[in-house]
């Protein structure tokens, strides 16, 4: 199912490109192509990238090319190298589990927030008809490829919604950053338990938090929204040790770019 996150990625930012320049919809376009060449293993950790190897690739101008290499860079996903080009970056198992324990705390003091301040009704109202439909998705005995697609989308949707919940600029700019870092982001590793025999009770159990969370914001229960989140990212833990012992790699997207600990 790893082609479905990355048809929902890919869908979620070229649904930005209308009303874009030609120049901004080319670089978009190549940053989600040479994304999508890192985290499927066509160019491997490691691999030195040029501008004029990749231009001659994708058929586009320098330009572009050059601009989505530089987002790359930022996203953390390669680097630049002394004398000139990028290379792909590989991420020791501590360096993911750490950005993944960030968006634990950062979603944490979101939720604490959200209940001690009180949340917006509008955005709570949101909340809770995205779990509603999350809800509609699991009570299948069994998800297919589209039925995934959909629950990564609105699983992204919910926790984009969780950072507007505390009313804070900052907080979302900064849960939006840390999302943003290689493996991260709240889907990140939805696909190892979409592939794994027990894959819609780890599903159910993420989701019954997602309801939890909501409860206890709703209710100005901060400490307890707080320790909900930080208990839901303990999932992405366990999430990418399984993913890093797997193995069915090709199924999971970007996973060897991951070093395992010695």
């Amino acid at each position: 199912m790893s082609n479905a996150i990355n048809s929902v990625a890919a869908d979620a930012q070229l649904a930005g490109v209308a009303g874009q320049s030609p120049s901004e919809s080319a670089q978009l376009r190549a940053q989600l192509r040479l994304r999508e060449m890192i985290l499927a293993g066509e160019l491997p950790g490691g691999t030195r990238i040029a501008e004029l190897s990749i231009v001659e690739k994708l058929g586009v101008s320098r330009t572009p090319i050059r601009a989505a290499l530089m987002r790359l860079e930022q996203e953390g996903l390669i680097e630049s190298l002394p004398n000139g080009g990028y290379a792909v970056r590989t991420f020791s198992e501590r360096d993911v589990s750490e950005a993944i324990e960030l968006r634990g705390t950062i979603e944490g003091l979101v939720a604490r927030l959200a209940a001690e301040r009180g949340a917006a009704p509008v955005v709570l109202n949101e909340a809770r008809e995205c779990l509603k439909a999350i809800d509609a998705l699991l009570a299948q005995p069994a998800l297919d490829d589209e039925s995934f697609s959909s629950y990564v989308k609105f699983n992204e949707r919910f926790h984009t919604l969780l950072g507007e919940l505390a009313g804070s600029t900052v907080l979302a700019r900064e849960l939006e950053r840390v999302a943003s870092l290689p493996f991260a982001s709240p889907s990140a590793f939805v696909v190892v338990q979409a592939n794994s025999p027990q894959a819609r009770d780890m599903l159910i159990v993420a989701q019954d938090q997602h309801w939890q969370v909501l409860h206890a914001i709703e209710a100005r229960e901060g400490s307890r929204a707080e320790s909900i989140m930080r208990e839901h990212s303990r999932m992405a833990q366990r999430n990418l040790r399984e993913a890093v012992q797997s193995h069915n790699l090709d199924q999971m997207p970007g996973v060897r770019l991951i070093r395992k600990r010695n």
